[in-house]
């Protein structure tokens, strides 16, 4: 599923033109291949017109850095918005499940053979190393 995207994703990014800015008429074919490639990945549409319409307005009349090229740009502007649309990088804690008594349960979800169970290895070791359970 993420080849898939990452390669519709590529396609998009190829057609934009390269005239120094970032406009409505150039964003055009690159947005509605971007719409495409969510909504084959499963990409709820509600969410995809909003991941569009946040993609448009930040990177609409943005000016291009002198040494990057209209498409680095706007791969930017999506991988910013990507970012904050799957969540920051930023670390948080595990926190104890509302009035301090049960399990803790965490969601691993993915596809046959993506490391679900690994990474449920790996975690519960890392909790361990933290003496929680």
């Amino acid at each position: 599923m993420f080849d898939g995207l990452s390669a519709s994703l590529s396609s998009a990014f190829k057609n934009l033109q390269a005239d120094g800015r970032l406009t409505a008429e150039n964003m055009k074919e690159p947005l509605r291949d971007v719409r495409r490639a969510l909504l084959e990945a499963d990409v709820s549409l509600p969410v995809v017109r909003r991941f569009i319409a946040k993609v448009e307005a930040k990177a609409l009349g943005l000016e291009v850095i002198s040494g990057v090229t209209p498409q680095v740009q706007f791969v930017k502007v999506v991988n910013d918005q990507l970012v904050e649309l799957m969540g920051s990088a930023g670390s948080k804690d595990l926190e104890p499940p509302t009035g301090g008594a049960g399990p803790q349960v965490v969601l691993l979800a993915g596809l046959q053979g993506v490391g679900k169970t690994t990474a449920a290895g790996k975690l519960a070791l890392f909790l361990n190393k933290r003496r929680k359970r």
